[in-house]
């Protein structure tokens, strides 16, 4: 596999509709195998394609002990509660802010091998989901934000965390 350029704010493919994928072939598993990579060696827990410059409708998630989901065309199904949390995102690196997402989602995707899945998920897991199926959409955390944090508070939060 190979790890790609993540791609950052001034990239206009951010802010661009991803299109769906017609069909899973081998080309879109080395794709998904690739973001993968990339989100580890970045260290990150979610990448969508657009991030990598790729307008199609492909995320590829950390869903934690080394699993990691590979959907296309994913879509929420369902939504309910609400929880306010901070994000950041690989490709506006050091901006974070709080964002109001569901608590809990239904997500309806292919997985690599073309077979139609449907996941439910809570939590972190839920706001991962959401935050990189909004950037098949074009949608960056920055415009959910309800406020973006100053680095102070950031750090704030980084200590309490530890205590």
């Amino acid at each position: 596999m190979a790890v790609r350029r993540i791609v950052t704010l001034n990239n206009s493919a951010l802010r661009e509709k991803a299109q769906p994928v017609a069909k899973v072939n081998n080309a879109i598993v080395r794709l998904l195998d690739d973001m993968v990579d990339t989100m580890i060696e970045a260290k990150g827990v979610g990448l969508a394609a657009p991030q990598i410059g790729i307008a199609k409708r492909l995320i590829v998630v950390d869903a934690g002990d080394n699993q990691y989901l590979q959907l296309v065309n994913p879509c929420i199904v369902e939504r309910t509660g609400s929880c306010l949390d901070v994000e950041g995102c690989l490709s506006i690196p050091g901006v974070y802010g709080e964002v109001d997402r569901a608590e809990k989602v239904v997500v309806t995707a292919l997985d690599k091998d073309g077979k139609e899945i449907r996941l439910t998920a809570e939590g972190l897991l839920a706001r991962i989901f959401q935050h990189e199926i909004d950037h098949l959409n074009g949608i960056l955390f920055i415009d959910r934000a309800t406020r973006l944090l100053d680095p102070e508070e950031l750090n704030d939060q980084d200590r309490e965390e530890k205590e």
